[in-house]
């Protein structure tokens, strides 16, 4: 057997197995990579050129405060975390949560009056933020 037949039969199994003829170079008349490259950029610039880039700028405050937020959520946790390694810090704060929450309640519940106040106060602010 020669090489000629030997390669010609490596590219017939090649076919076979990848279901897609062998790569033909640009003089047998096959795939052109700086034509298919240069379609490529310009479907890419026709894209680019439709984006509103005015909101950007919206996009990128957006981003930033969204990161913000996950750096501060991570921070967060790891003062949470350190301060319920100490064995009385935890207990701690849970009194002081309902000693705070049970004042207040004392200040605005007690009469009928404060209540209604709270509630008018607290539909204010729905009108407020929901509109």
């Amino acid at each position: 057997m020669s090489d000629t037949t030997s390669s010609d039969t490596t590219t017939e199994v090649m076919e076979s197995v990848e279901g897609a003829p062998a790569a033909s170079t640009p003089a047998e008349g096959g795939f052109d990579f700086s034509e298919r490259y240069g379609e490529v950029i310009g479907k890419v610039n026709e894209t680019l050129d439709k984006v509103d880039w005015s909101q950007m700028g919206k996009i990128g405050k957006a981003s930033g405060i969204i990161l913000a937020v996950i750096v501060a959520q991570i921070l967060i946790k790891g003062v949470r975390d350190t301060i319920n390694l100490l064995p009385i810090i935890p207990g701690l704060l849970e009194l002081l949560g309902l000693v705070v929450v049970g004042q207040w309640s004392w200040d605005n519940l007690t009469t009928g009056e404060k209540r209604n106040a709270v509630i008018e106060k607290i539909q204010g602010l729905r009108k407020e933020y929901l509109g």
